[in-house]
């Protein structure tokens, strides 16, 4: 089973079977699953094997890394009977050319020629006379059709020739498509087979990652691949997460860092907590996810296999014409008009047509996975060209999701700046507020210790330094402390205008410093917009935020059509309206708080999804890093395949005409 025409096979053989609710084909790894009771398992492999093929129960407990140790043997086994069949047609043709009528040598010829087809197609040539026999005309059909007819018409030279090089020419094929499905092989060599675990008494064992409950504590040494996703409990290093999400550069990681299986820790060893099972890693759903894409079908595919189905019996139809009127409409002979037949035959074989296209998706699949691009499908991969318009969520896609102390004022001049530094981060450091956070982390100052310190709810902070009360309060309690001066309200419009979130200093008497806040744009994300804008894409933000704020990013960040505060469903009937204006239009978003909307659009982009479950199921197409620059490279990677696609449509049907009409139209003698 190696390519959709074969898959269509299966289909019709075990379509008449009731029983059987479900099949789902992975032409890559050559394994077909059936959903079906028990009892009608034998029905089933029955009905397979009476259509010319060999169904092998599959060793579920047996790991599939392991499975390719034999590999170099079978190669060279497979491809050495290849060759010796190559080489034996060879040698019947040059016994065939150097001595014609003699019968000694022609019978030494016809014995070589039943050698090579033997040792090159009886696979093939058995399942074209099972579909012969059930009235199918497909490749094989046409292939047992050519060589027999060669046979019978004294060309047993050329019948040995044209099985051995279909043997050699569906071996290179499946060659491509298991290159194309190294993707998967990588990745499940990401993760390595064992984890050190720390046992009850404190002591490190190595066993398997099946075995590994959930909440141990694993750790990973310098230079290792982390086993399995989890949390950092004890360290600082730096991991490559390249594998996963894309990231050309390592990632710090602290105590209560993610990690995610198949990374790299670089720097210092790790101890982190064990949060999935090795089935439910992130590594494993990237791969469920590759396989399953490889599973689909795009819109060319599809039209390709439906050609195909038509293409084969028409080819038959052709060649019968030729061989019965040629005669009648030319001056050749009834030999040369049934040879020139069995040349179409031979000539006419779609399986490079059909099998170009499924290699040519999952190599754009796989190019995708590897810059941490997970793409749902074929379909998605050819959709995405189409993109004319990008609806992008603010906060965490287009800024960095998180507060970040931008600007800092001076009010009270008679302080020097470094005192009011050390004030606000006092107070600051103390707080779980997410501003406060962002204000102590942004301040370079050592603190100092803080006497009755004191949050208040909606308003801030307060507590006692060297004796004297302060504050770090928001608009509304400064304006209940009466300490908010004209002044002060100019400066706060100014700052909040701008998107800032401003915290104020005060103490008893007076405003002494402003501290303002925001979410701050990535670098990626302005370098995302100019590359959209640059194919034809118009982005537009969507975000629940307020309004100013969303001007301010939406300007800075080089969007020109921006709408704040929308709910969930403002989003959804906005996503219609692009639709509807600007033709496919693209959601991205966190794939949680968007879903809706991602749902809506024609394709979904999960961002930042690494880890997160609810991101993988909601988006089409899912980018394990947080970068805007991979929707571009998304959209540029399926323009890329679908031109690959159709060179390779259109080369395959000019190079088969090329020679059909050098086949049929050929005065005299014609070769294979």
């Amino acid at each position: 089973m190696d390519c959709s025409a074969e898959e269509s096979e299966i289909r019709r053989s075990l379509e008449p079977l009731a029983e059987i609710r479900g099949l789902h084909f992975d032409l890559g790894a050559r394994i077909l699953t059936i959903t079906a009771e028990e009892s009608a398992i034998p029905s089933a492999l029955e009905a397979i094997s009476k259509s010319g093929f060999k169904p092998e129960p599959l060793n579920s407990n047996k790991d599939e890394r392991h499975n390719s140790d034999g590999q170099p043997t079978r190669f060279w086994i497979s491809w050495g009977k290849l060759i010796a069949a190559l080489g034996l047609a060879l040698l019947a043709e040059a016994i065939a050319f150097a001595f014609p009528g003699d019968p000694w040598f022609a019978a030494t010829g016809m014995a070589l020629a039943l050698a090579a087809i033997f040792l090159s197609g009886f696979g093939v040539y058995a399942k074209g006379l099972v579909a012969l026999r059930q009235m199918r005309l497909n490749i094989n059909a046409l292939m047992t059709v050519a060589v027999t007819g060669a046979f019978l018409i004294g060309q047993w030279p050329e019948a040995a020739m044209v099985m051995a090089l279909y043997a050699i020419a569906e071996a290179i094929e499946a060659m491509a498509v298991d290159r194309a499905r190294g993707a998967i092989k990588s990745l499940l060599a990401l993760a390595p087979e064992d984890a050190e675990v720390r046992q009850e008494d404190g002591s490190w064992l190595r066993i398997d990652i099946k075995s590994v409950a959930l909440n141990s504590i694993v750790r990973v040494r310098p230079g290792e691949r982390i086993p399995l996703d989890g949390i950092v409990t004890l360290g600082q290093s730096a991991v490559d997460q390249s594998p996963v999400t894309g990231e050309s550069l390592p990632v710090d990681k602290t105590p209560g860092d993610e990690l995610y299986a198949g990374t790299i820790n670089q720097a210092s060893a790790l101890e982190f907590r064990v949060t999935t099972t090795a089935t439910d890693s992130t590594l494993s759903r990237i791969i469920k996810l590759v396989e399953e894409a490889q599973a689909g079908r795009a819109p060319t595919q599809r039209f390709v296999d439906r050609f195909a189905a038509i293409y084969t019996p028409a080819v038959f139809v052709l060649a019968i014409l030729i061989a019965l009127l040629l005669p009648w409409l030319t001056e050749i002979t009834w030999i040369q008009a049934i040879y020139k037949a069995l040349v179409l035959l031979v000539i006419a074989c779609p399986c490079a047509l059909v099998v170009s296209t499924p290699v040519s998706v999952v190599s754009g699949l796989a190019a995708g996975a590897r810059r941490g691009i997970l793409i749902k499908g074929g379909v998605y991969l050819e959709e995405a060209r189409k993109i004319k318009a990008v609806a992008l969520d603010k906060t965490g896609t287009i800024t960095e999701g998180k507060p970040t102390l931008v600007a800092f004022e001076p009010i009270d001049a008679s302080i020097a700046r470094e005192q009011l530094e050390q004030l606000a981060k006092s107070l600051a450091i103390r707080s779980d507020h997410p501003v406060s956070k962002a204000i102590a982390q942004g301040l370079q100052i050592t603190p100092q210790n803080v006497g009755d310190f004191q949050a208040v709810a909606g308003r801030g902070v307060q507590g006692t330094l060297d004796g004297n009360p302060y504050v770090l309060a928001n608009h509304r309690w400064i304006e209940e402390r009466a300490q908010c001066s004209s002044e002060l309200k100019e400066r706060l419009a100014e700052h909040e205008a701008a998107g800032r979130t401003v915290t104020i200093l005060a103490n008893k008497d007076r405003v002494l410093a402003l501290f303002a806040v925001a979410d701050t744009i990535k670098p990626s994300s302005i370098e995302a917009i100019i590359r959209l804008k640059a194919l034809g894409v118009t982005p537009v933000m969507l975000t629940g935020d307020n309004a100013a704020t969303a001007r301010t990013v939406g300007r800075l960040a080089g969007i020109d059509e921006v709408r704040g505060n929308l709910l969930p469903e403002d989003k959804l009937e906005a996503i219609g309206e692009f639709q509807r204006g600007y033709g496919v239009t693209a959601m991205t978003g966190d794939g949680i708080n968007d879903a809706p909307a991602l749902a809506k659009a024609d394709i979904g982009f999960a961002m930042g999804a690494a880890g997160t479950h609810t991101a993988m199921e909601a988006a089409d197409v899912v980018v394990m890093n947080d970068d805007l620059c991979r929707l571009p490279e998304t959209i540029r990677l399926s323009k890329r395949t679908h031109a690959i696609l159709w060179q390779n449509i259109i080369l395959a049907l000019g190079i088969k005409l090329i020679f059909l009409l050098l086949a049929v139209f050929e005065i005299g003698r014609a070769h294979v």
